[in-house]
């Protein structure tokens, strides 16, 4: 059995959905499969608006000045998505829990998932371990799931560009 399905790649997810948003709802639903989602949605017309703006409100605990605030706006997302968690065995995956109703519309699904697999990461990484890219002008998300907790960069790229600056900034 799982013990954590939720935490890394339900943050994962929802960072790769705010660094690159895909063009269309099959773009969407092909990101949830490249980080382990097997179930399928019945489509809507407006489902890649709407998990837009489950994006865009995920993207405010992320930008969180500190932890209490980015506690108190992740404990109202889960609020509002709130369902009771569910003993599930499906897709071939072993029994794991759902932290939400198997019915539900894909930005439903995601308006649950996301935020408790969020919770979940700062709750075992670290509080901290969640926000942007440290290489200005880049504002990318970083999910910090470093040993060692010092994850600033969103890309190898981004930390290069930024060891270049510091280094012409000292001569």
């Amino acid at each position: 059995m799982h013990l954590n399905p939720y935490g890394t790649y339900a943050v994962l997810l929802a960072a790769s959905l705010a660094n690159d948003w895909p063009v269309d709802r099959s773009g969407v639903e092909e990101r949830t499969r490249e980080f382990g989602m097997t179930m399928r949605f019945a489509v809507d017309d407006g489902d890649h608006a709407a998990v837009r703006a489950v994006i865009d409100e995920w993207l405010r605990v992320v930008d969180a000045e500190n932890p209490e605030r980015r506690a108190e706006i992740l404990n109202r997302q889960m609020a509002d998505a709130a369902a009771f968690p569910q003993l599930v065995n499906h897709d071939g995956e072993g029994w794991h829990l759902h932290y939400r109703d198997d019915r539900q519309s894909l930005p439903g699904v995601l308006r649950s998932v996301i935020p408790v697999g969020t919770a979940l990461h700062l709750t075992t990484r670290g509080v901290t371990r969640l926000g942007r890219c440290a290489a200005e002008p880049c504002t990318h998300v970083v999910v910090d799931v470093t040993r060692n907790g010092r994850q600033r960069y969103c890309s190898v790229r981004c930390a290069n560009r930024a060891a270049v600056r510091r280094h012409r900034a000292r001569g």
